[in-house]
């Protein structure tokens, strides 16, 4: 069954940098009427973390990488051969009203409806089994521990704080690897949720999939004028700022 009613759909195919692609997505997120889904690429090999992350722990990266701290939490997320998107909700719709750990579940078993469309049999990670994950790596590193903060995973070593090598409830995990994981921010204007997909091989239109998983009635959608030019200004001040990105 859909999550959605109506979904906007933004193919998003202007390689752009770190900063701008976290801009329009809180630019969709401060003006969206309806719900919508951006996929999205990157004009360079880049790095994002989450608002609560260490600039310390990525600045290692940034010569061979464009660095930007996400608005949503999270760990690290290396960007570039990503299949990269954002879902906005707006505070309007249904879907709003739900928990944020539910709309995070919604989203991703419709990212795995879509996987097997395509002959890929993926599986959403329980609870019981972050926990079981939690035991066997506290018996090896002595770093995990699970962040009292919904849907998100701490690492208290630097060296192991990276998404894609930490599940945490709800990611999407294929033959026991993670596969797709996200963070979300909730505000006043709606629910923002970024996502990224990787180490898995998609075909072409592997978005268009994904998008119908999640409405029946999808419209296409472009970056508009007045949307470009509100990123443009969010990116430069804020996202594209060292105090933004060395805040913590």
């Amino acid at each position: 069954m859909s999550i959605f009613g109506p979904l906007e759909v933004y193919h998003d195919d202007a390689a752009r940098s770190a900063a701008m692609n976290m801009a329009i997505d809180e630019a969709l997120l401060e003006m969206a009427s309806n719900p919508s889904i951006r996929f999205y690429r990157w004009h360079s090999p880049a790095l994002s973390f989450g608002y609560f992350g260490r600039f310390a722990d990525v600045v290692d990266y940034a010569a061979r990488r464009d660095l930007v701290r996400r608005w949503t939490g999270g760990g690290i997320v290396l960007h570039g051969d990503d299949l990269t998107y954002s879902v906005i909700v707006p505070r309007d719709d249904p879907v709003f009203a739900g928990s944020s750990m539910s709309i995070y579940e919604n989203v991703h078993h419709a990212l795995c409806e879509a996987l097997s469309v395509i002959g890929k049999h993926a599986d959403l990670l329980a609870v019981a089994a972050v926990c079981d994950r939690r035991i066997i790596q506290d018996r090896s590193i002595h770093s995990w521990e699970i962040n009292g903060r919904e849907m998100n995973a701490t690492v208290t070593d630097r060296r192991y704080n990276d998404c894609f090598a930490t599940p945490v409830r709800a990611d999407v995990l294929v033959d026991g690897r993670k596969v797709a994981g996200a963070a979300q921010r909730r505000t006043r204007a709606g629910l923002l949720h970024q996502g990224s997909i990787q180490q898995v091989d998609l075909v072409e239109d592997f978005a268009r999939h994904f998008a119908k998983e999640l409405s029946e009635d999808c419209s296409e959608k472009r970056i508009d004028n007045e949307l470009s030019d509100r990123a443009k200004e969010i990116a430069e001040k804020k996202y594209a700022t060292q105090a933004w990105l060395r805040r913590r």
